[in-house]
Order: structure tokens, then C-alpha cells, then sequence
């Protein structure tokens, strides 16, 4: 909690930058912001709960017509004022409900999972890979690339492609810098009309507030350029899809070290990553299926999730439980160097808090229990055999949201970690997703059928 005197310094601060509002955004189970706006000399009332909300009128917060209301409480040490509309304050925020922490809000989840991480003497260091389309939307809701010159079969590093983006581009790395998060890279991905900015990690709960703040970002300076800019997993059949890799490992509280870093000389896998490392890669291979859910949380991302599907080559996603190193066809990879843990499942419609509470759970587990992961997978997975697959022991991941559901339904960890209610209201939700989809007719459909019977 912040004194009055805190409070009324950082009011003065921020009034003296010119903003008038604050905005205390706290997300919702598929980690979109839901907020109210008070007027800046009201920011001490709000820090002390003062604005409340239905909770059943929001997705996965819980709660009947009849309930008290849910409150948020602004993290003040984490405040920014919006680039492009300097009268506004954006300012994560937690739900509280009657004074204390809400276990269903995923950014307590979250916090209460590093608690139990502190507890061991660990820290989660996390660092997404952002990759989003940039798209033009006709009338009719349609999307389609708005650079007529971008359409090369394979267009990664494609340098014209990027720099026909360009304002775009230059708003969202500017504003990266500006913020403080250090942007070391940014380019044009695989597909047409994708791209990728990677801003250097830093503890979760920092990265996961950079990610929603980023998706709010990208979608404005999108809609600047009459554009949109989408992290949905798969906005087209033949083309990459958008991942959100989670790079991920533990540091000691104390020093800061890194605990997952070592020379490869002193690792018999040569790859650069100690016991604990492996352990820890091990507990998310362990309840790998059941994490897909939340990594990979919507109808769309399984179409994601293919070898190749509609596209004329290997699509990069992981399709497998299974982990190497430098190899992408693995859902964890440990990228050159070692030092960390890469989950590829990850994608652009993941609520970061949540599943950075359960991969860290699962993690924590592996150490605990010490945990081995077995041996690297260094061939391409998408050509082995079936029969070669089986005697590794190599599991598919979910095919289905549906599949994953039911996976992440079935495995102790989850609720152990989230709670019954927590865990409940994403099954339910996500239930009625697959469900509302499978009953919807789609063109596909009507164009296959129509004239076939």
C-alpha cells in the first residue's frame, strides 16, 4: 500500500506532465483491459478501492446479480502516460473484493505464484516475443494485407516489406524505446503483413503488464493509420501464424543470477542449461497438454498449431510435447546459448498472467520434484515416423480448444494452482467458445456442401 503522501506526490508528478485522467486497467480472463477513468485528483480515492464493479457483467471474474462489488486497486509504481494522449494515465491494476486480493482476477494469480516462487528463493524472468499482423478490414469484416507489394511466398526479413510499414513501425519501436523497455529487434516476419518486436525481458509480472499494454498500443497506432494491427493466432489459413513465445527462467532473489545459465562445457547435453534448468523444463512437459490451454486459448490458435495445414511449407509451430534445443519444431526449445526456456505454443491471443502463473506452478514442480525431461529432440519432428514418435514417448499436443479443455480440466495442477473458481470459470467460458463455434456454419461449409447435396 502507498501512504497519502506517495499518493499525492505521484498526483503532483503526473499533473505537472499535463494528465488530467487515470485509467486503472485491470484484465479480464482473456486479458482484456476493463477499466474506469477518474480525474487525477481523485487517483488517492481510487488507490483505496473506490471504484467498483459488477463482476458478472465481466468474462471469468465470477460472481452472481446479487454479489458485492469487485474493486480495482492501481499498481502506482507502474504508471504510464499514454504517448499519444498525454492527458491519460494508464495504470495496471488488481481486483480486490471486500479489502483483499481477488483469487479469480489472473493478475493476483499471478502474483500470489511468484509469492510461492519467493518462498524457494526464485524470481521468474519472461520475456514474449511479440508477433502481429498488420491488416487492412473491408466493410464486410474481411482482412487482407494493405501493402500491395507485400506478397512474396516467404517474406521473413523481407526489408521493402518493412519499410513500406514504416510509420507504423517507427510509432510502435519509438514508443517502445521511450517507454524504457529496451527494443533490441524488430522485422518482417513470415507471413505477409506480419511483423515482430522483441523488447528485452524482465520480471513476469513487469512483461506480462508490457504485453497488454502493448496489444492497447499497437491496435491505436493501427487504427492512426485507418489499419489494424491483430495478434489473433491465425488471421489466415495458407500463412504463418502469430506466435507470443514465452523465454522464460528462474534468478536467484538475492543475487539476481541467473539459475538456469551455465557453461555447456559443464552441461553433459552441452546445451548451457544447469539442473534446475532441466528440472523446470521438465515440470512444463509434464502438464505440457494442459498448459496448451492457456498458451493456445482460442478456436483460432489450433489452426496455429498444424505441421503445415493450408500453407505450401513447414508452418513453425509446435505440434508436439516435446523440447530440444536450438529446434523449432519442438514446443519447448532452448534457444542457442542456453540460459532459458522457450515455450513455442504460446500465441497472440494468450492472457500472459495466466499462463505465466501455471507455467511457473508447473516449473516449480519439476524442481521440486526433480524431474528429469530426458533427451533432446534435435531432428525435425514434423518428418519422423509415427512409429519413431511412440518409442520416444512424444505426445501431440491438444489439436482442439475442446482437446485442451478437457486436458487442462483433468490435470490436479490446475486447480492446485488457480483455484476451483478460477479454474472453473475458464473451463466454462472457453467450453462455450468451442461449443458457439462448432455450431457455427461457416463459408467452408456452405461453399463445399451447397452444391454437393
Amino acid at each position: 500500500m502507498h501512504s497519502s503522501d506517495e499518493i499525492t506526490r505521484l498526483q503532483h508528478e503526473l499533473t505537472e506532465k499535463g494528465v488530467k485522467y487515470c485509467i486503472g486497467a485491470y484484465v479480464d480472463i482473456h486479458g482484456v483491459p476493463k477499466a474506469k477513468v477518474v480525474p487525477i485528483n481523485h487517483l488517492g480515492d481510487m488507490a483505496k478501492g473506490s471504484e467498483r464493479y459488477t463482476g458478472y457483467a465481466l468474462d471469468g471474474l465470477g460472481q452472481a446479480p446479487n454479489d458485492d462489488e469487485l474493486t480495482s486497486v492501481p499498481d502506482l509504481d507502474r504508471a504510464i502516460q499514454l504517448p499519444w494522449e498525454p492527458k491519460i494515465a494508464w495504470i495496471p491494476s488488481d481486483n480486490h473484493f471486500q479489502g483483499q486480493p481477488y483469487p479469480l482476477n489472473t493478475r493476483v494469480a499471478l502474483k500470489q505464484q511468484l509469492a510461492k516462487a519467493a518462498e524457494m528463493g526464485y524470481g521468474l524472468n519472461l520475456g514474449i516475443e511479440c508477433e502481429i499482423f498488420l491488416l487492412k478490414q473491408a466493410a464486410d469484416g474481411s482482412l487482407s494485407v494493405p501493402d500491395p507489394e507485400d506478397k512474396l511466398t516467404k517474406s521473413c526479413y523481407d526489408v521493402r516489406g518493412f519499410t513500406n510499414s514504416f510509420s507504423w513501425l517507427d510509432k510502435m519501436a519509438s514508443t517502445i524505446n521511450n517507454l524504457g523497455w529496451d527494443l533490441y529487434s524488430f522485422d518482417h516476419e513470415d507471413a505477409n503483413g506480419q511483423f515482430e518486436f522483441d523488447f528485452n525481458y524482465a520480471d513476469a509480472l513487469t512483461t506480462c503488464d508490457r504485453l497488454t499494454f502493448f496489444r492497447f498500443m499497437a491496435k491505436h497506432y493501427a487504427r492512426e493509420e485507418g489499419l489494424l494491427a491483430t495478434m489473433m493466432p491465425k488471421p489466415f489459413a495458407d500463412k504463418t501464424g502469430n506466435g507470443a513465445h514465452f523465454n522464460m527462467s528462474l534468478y536467484n532473489l538475492d543475487t539476481g543470477r541467473n539459475l538456469f545459465a551455465c557453461d555447456p562445457r559443464d552441461d553433459p547435453h552441452g546445451i548451457g542449461l544447469t539442473p534446475i534448468g532441466y528440472s523446470f523444463v521438465a515440470g512444463i512437459l509434464k502438464h505440457g497438454r494442459a498448459l496448451c490451454a492457456v498458451f493456445a486459448p482460442t478456436v483460432n490458435s489450433y489452426k496455429r498449431l498444424v505441421r503445415r495445414g493450408a500453407m505450401s511449407y513447414f508452418s513453425w509451430a509446435p505440434v508436439f510435447n516435446s523440447w530440444g534445443s536450438n529446434n523449432r519444431t519442438n514446443s519447448v526449445r532452448i534457444p542457442a546459448g542456453g540460459g532459458r526456456c522457450e515455450s513455442r505454443n504460446a500465441d497472440g491471443a494468450v492472457n500472459p498472467y495466466l499462463a505465466a502463473t501455471l507455467a511457473l506452478a508447473a516449473g516449480l514442480e519439476g524442481i521440486r520434484e526433480s524431474l528429469d525431461p530426458g533427451n533432446p529432440n534435435e531432428d525435425n519432428l514434423y518428418a519422423i515416423s509415427e512409429t519413431e514418435r511412440h518409442a520416444r514417448g512424444i505426445e501431440f499436443l491438444p489439436q482442439t480448444l475442446q482437446e485442451a479443455v478437457a486436458a487442462f480440466a483433468a490435470d490436479p495442477l490446475v486447480e492446485a494452482t488457480l483455484g476451483r473458481e478460477l479454474k472453473d470459470e475458464f473451463i466454462r467460458y472457453k467450453t462455450e467458445e468451442w461449443e458457439a463455434y462448432h455450431l457455427a456454419v461457416s463459408q467452408w461449409e456452405v461453399e463445399r456442401y451447397s452444391y454437393m447435396f
